[in-house]
């Protein structure tokens, strides 16, 4: 029983180590708030915060959602309809974890797809508060 023991406290680490849990959905920091909806949540984050991230090392898909077309946030990577954001899907990361960042004109648009990427099992969706409207009022230019 003495033997026991340590061999227990010597082997929980390699144990713990080969969990089969699934990793943290990949976070872009402390950045937004976090918005409850049907089948987990969104965060919704500011300009400035997606101005920083941009200005950052972190790695996430920039998705226009808005429809028609009125331009877009520099470094935007692709535009979807967010009404046919889940016919889309291959264009997405197929990592349900990999950040994907979603605006429009308003955020109306984004909102709602969003909620459909959620609602889909994406796990690190974030949305642009005031979309490309909020993204003008401070400063910031728009590509057209």
């Amino acid at each position: 029983m003495n033997r026991i023991i340590p061999l227990l406290i010597t082997m929980a680490p390699l144990l713990a180590a080969c969990s089969t849990a699934s990793p943290e959905p990949a976070r872009l920091g402390e950045v937004g708030r976090r918005i409850e909806t049907l089948g987990g949540s969104y965060t919704e984050i500011t300009v400035d915060e997606l101005s920083r991230l941009q200005q950052g090392d972190s790695e996430f898909l920039l998705v226009n959602t808005h429809i028609p077309f009125e331009g877009d946030i520099p470094h935007t990577d692709i535009s979807i309809p967010y009404d046919e954001i889940d016919q889309q899907l291959a264009q997405l990361p197929a990592d349900k974890d990999a950040p994907i960042v979603l605006y429009c004109r308003s955020d109306r648009m984004s909102t709602i797809a969003a909620e459909r990427l959620v609602s889909l099992g994406y796990n690190a969706v974030y949305n642009v508060d005031g979309g490309m409207v909020a993204w003008e009022q401070a400063g910031y230019r728009l590509e057209r």
